[in-house]
């Protein structure tokens, strides 16, 4: 049971420091938005490449952000049901263990397995921006999504299994 803990407790550590770099990546775009204003605004010089900057950047923020969104129980749910009073903690325990199991993680695997020819594609022809002046490697933006969906299937399997432990009375908390 040990190693399963500490399993749960890496791959918890690992999606909270790429969450933490998805908050510093809005830090870059938010600087690259306001000089790109100004520039466009004060100079009446814009930027093809800042503006796919920005977009790369807030799509990877949203990507790489999902599985720290997850960990920290911060996703979208329908509250109402699941922050009534008749829901104790081992109630939402199992909702989580079938939330996961019926949807999360198959919903990743299908992402994954969907994804994989459209980015294998991208990296084989070396795709980049079809606009003059815009961004090359547009390839490694596409991998992220690869990347982002694996954390999140990491994460959908952590709290699985810390649901799991919960319900078995092997953890005091049910969050991952």
């Amino acid at each position: 049971m040990l190693w399963l803990k500490n399993l749960i407790h890496y791959i918890n550590t690992l999606n909270d420091h790429v969450g933490k770099l998805a908050a510093w990546l809005v830090l870059a775009m938010v600087i690259i938005i306001v000089y790109d204003v100004n520039a466009r605004y004060w100079f009446h010089h814009g930027s093809v490449a800042l503006q796919e900057w920005q977009w790369h950047l807030f799509a990877l923020i949203f990507l790489l952000g999902s599985a720290y969104t997850l960990k920290h129980d911060e996703h979208v749910r329908v509250d109402i049901i699941y922050q009534s009073h008749w829901m104790n903690e081992r109630r939402r325990a199992w909702v989580n263990l079938l939330g996961g199991l019926l949807f999360l993680i198959p919903f990743c695997l299908v992402i994954l397995y969907s994804t994989w020819p459209f980015v294998y594609d991208a990296y084989w022809h070396h795709e980049s921006s079809p606009e003059s002046g815009g961004l090359a490697h547009r390839f490694l933006l596409k991998g992220a999504i690869l990347v982002a969906f694996s954390l999140l299937l990491l994460q959908g399997l952590v709290n699985v299994l810390s649901q799991v432990l919960y319900l078995l009375g092997h953890s005091n908390e049910t969050k991952g």
